[in-house]
């Protein structure tokens, strides 16, 4: 139950937390001391409302850490007084929304370098550790505990406010946030490492806080409207990506009973509408490609010629070797592999560490019988991924050419 709530809650919490002490790190601190009791206290008498104890137990720890640290002691002396009155509103979700906003605002701040902004947004409100933020970026554990100490004393030199920006800020504060979100919702569907493939916990995260930043105008809705698409589409199918044992299920193999038919419908809505009342961005064309997917009963019904066209439109708008590696495989499922691998072969230099691109030179090789040349990529694929779950299903790609 503590991982659960671990899991589900620490957003909510430290966002609560952080509004009450006004101190990143000792809201934070506070807040691990308090989980760390509830694993001992818990195991003989659990409360009838955890998250409430442990919202009031931090509480009293930050109080605490304030009186130790011999600062902030008017705000200790004040904190002491309304303690008793103030736990109980952690329990009231109507009062979560407002802190969780002010928090990722907070975290998404312009005076913070863009991989900062992230890795923040990953510790405060989906409790990443940081050693799953530093494997996620590829940087040592201690880079990354300096980036985020680094990152916090920022925000308290410069005087970041914590709150939603006005509204004339809004729309392009908004936009910042949006990439966050997203970033954090593709750590979750694609884990950077690990034994497990996807995060569910940060994949609802990111489509909870889309669904915030919804309501607060004069947000641009149709480009979150997109995100919220590309972000349902996607994690619709998340119970058909891994089979049982957990292992990956290419796209083209999932059972497609299993995805989620209310996400896609809402999805494709949204992105509909998106596309009807406003010139098509990233998010809309990316979620655009998805709708294509989701709209497909079966895999061979999929319509590869439209998405060719619409990466190909992606790449104009926002040109990327990955978007390109993408349109290539399009390209094959189109015209062929013959087709495709000289457009993924003029990615060498951009993507030649990238270990999709070799899984995806290895699948094209393979199916244009060149078997030695695809078992050599698909090892090299096997070597550059580092997810667990991603490595197994390289290796039965490789045991597999190797015995056609």
């Amino acid at each position: 139950m503590i991982d659960e709530i671990y899991k589900a809650d620490w957003g909510r919490l430290l966002s609560g937390l952080i509004r009450a002490v006004g101190d990143f790190d000792v809201a934070e601190e506070a807040l691990q001391d308090a989980f760390a009791a509830a694993v001992t206290e818990w195991a003989a008498n659990a409360p009838r409302n955890p998250r409430a104890w442990l919202y009031g137990t931090a509480r009293h720890k930050a109080i605490d850490k304030l009186r130790r640290r011999a600062r902030l002691s008017a705000m200790a002396a004040a904190l002491s007084a309304d303690e008793e009155a103030a736990a109980p509103a952690l329990a009231d979700d109507s009062a979560v929304p407002d802190e969780r906003l002010r928090l990722i605002f907070t975290c998404c701040h312009p005076a913070l370098a863009p991989e900062a902004q992230v890795a923040l947004t990953l510790r405060t409100l989906c409790g990443l550790t940081t050693e799953e933020i530093a494997r996620a970026f590829l940087v040592p554990p201690a880079t990354m505990a300096q980036r985020l100490v680094r990152a916090k004393s920022k925000i308290r030199a410069a005087g970041i406010p914590y709150q939603v920006p006005s509204f004339e800020e809004l729309p392009a504060r908004a936009s910042m946030v949006m990439a966050v979100v997203y970033l954090v919702f593709n750590e979750g569907y694609s884990a950077a490492q690990g034994d497990a493939l996807i995060r569910h916990d940060l994949c609802a995260e990111a489509i909870r806080l889309a669904r915030l930043l919804r309501a607060l105008p004069p947000v641009p809705v149709r480009e979150l409207d997109a995100l919220l698409a590309l972000m349902l589409l996607h994690d619709a199918r998340r119970d058909a990506r891994t089979d049982a044992e957990g292992e990956m299920v290419p796209l083209a193999e999932q059972d497609r009973t299993r995805w989620n038919r209310t996400q896609i419908e809402e999805g494709i809505a949204l992105v509909k509408d998106a596309l009807r009342h406003a010139p098509a961005g990233p998010y809309a064309l990316e979620a655009a490609i998805a709708a294509v997917h989701a709209e497909a009963s079966r895999a061979q019904d999929t319509d590869w010629r439209q998405i060719a066209l619409l990466y190909e439109r992606l790449h104009s708008l926002h040109p990327s070797p990955v978007v390109a590696l993408n349109r290539a495989v399009a390209v094959a499922m189109a015209d062929g592999p013959a087709a495709a691998l000289p457009l993924v072969d003029a990615l060498a230099d951009e993507l030649g560490s990238y270990h999709l691109w070799h899984a995806t030179r290895a699948d094209l090789l393979h199916r244009l019988g060149r078997r030695e040349e695809a078992i050599a990529a698909w090892k090299r694929a096997h070597e550059l991924a580092t997810n667990d779950a991603e490595r197994r299903f390289l290796t039965r790609r490789i045991q597999g050419t190797s015995l056609t």
